[in-house]
């Protein structure tokens, strides 16, 4: 499924590889213990040990190597062959085993049905335009009874940055709706801008609302088990900063589904 969509954010993960951002950087120096805090496993309820997990669209190098020290059997599925590199470089790098896999997260046809305890997505869900067709590939490959966390942008917030502010708070201009494409600068976190070798893009995002995504789950028949809001706290952070946005408005939701296909 080769289609702009996926050459978009083929082309921009490729980039921020090259530039090595944040979420590109393979994690070499875990333990564990910090594996599980990294990870933090005990708030979410969780318990990876001789699981079959799946990193969904999740390259880097990172959780797939804090669950396969924790005794996870993983597999990694992501758009972008530099970050599968990252994921094979930190298993290396551990002396453990991972199995990678190049793709689209809405076409999961590569894998056979329940084959997952458990499915990981962090932050992925806003780059394509229909989280439906997503919870569908993930109810077919999850077990009964098995777990499918995701993070994604809070959709009432989708698009909204710190930028927004206008000297008494952060104005929301844009309406609440699903699909609606949404833009901003890469933070200076992200990765080091003025180094670049040439102009990444800037990520492209759609709104997903917060019913529809709700409502699509149960109707695969996921159970709710888990929901946080998640916000920061920056000492010494000043309103129209990053810091300030992220502890008024929680930008970002995080919830973990039991698939319970007998319930629907």
């Amino acid at each position: 499924m080769q289609d702009n969509v996926y050459k978009y954010n083929f082309a921009r993960w490729e980039s921020l590889a090259r530039e090595k951002a944040l979420f590109t950087r393979p994690r070499l120096d875990l333990t564990p213990e910090s594996a599980r805090e990294y990870l933090e496993l005990e708030r979410l309820g969780i318990e990876p040990a001789g699981k079959r997990v799946l990193c969904l669209a999740s390259g880097g190098g990172q959780q797939s190597a804090a669950f396969a020290l924790l005794g996870a059997d993983v597999t990694v599925f992501d758009l972008s062959p530099s970050q599968l590199e990252r994921d094979q470089a930190a298993a290396d790098h551990y002396g453990m085993k991972i199995r990678t896999q190049q793709g689209d997260m809405r076409d999961l046809s590569c894998f056979e049905a329940d084959s997952f305890d458990l499915v990981w997505q962090p932050y992925s869900l806003n780059f394509v335009p229909d989280s439906r067709v997503v919870f569908a590939q993930v109810s077919r490959i999850l077990r009964s009874d098995g777990l499918y966390y995701f993070m994604c942008a809070n959709p009432f917030f989708a698009g909204l940055t710190h930028e927004a502010w206008n000297g008494e708070g952060y104005t929301l201009k844009h309406r609440y709706e699903d699909e609606r494409v949404t833009t901003y600068p890469d933070q200076e976190w992200v990765y080091d801008q003025s180094a670049a070798e040439r102009r990444i893009e800037q990520p492209v995002e759609y709104t997903q609302t917060l019913s529809r995504m709700m409502n699509a789950l149960i109707k695969e028949g996921f159970q709710l088990a888990y929901f946080g809001e998640i916000t920061s706290d920056y000492p010494g952070s000043q309103p129209g900063d990053w810091g300030h946005f992220t502890s008024i408005a929680p930008p970002w939701i995080e919830s973990v589904w039991r698939y319970a296909p007998r319930t629907r």
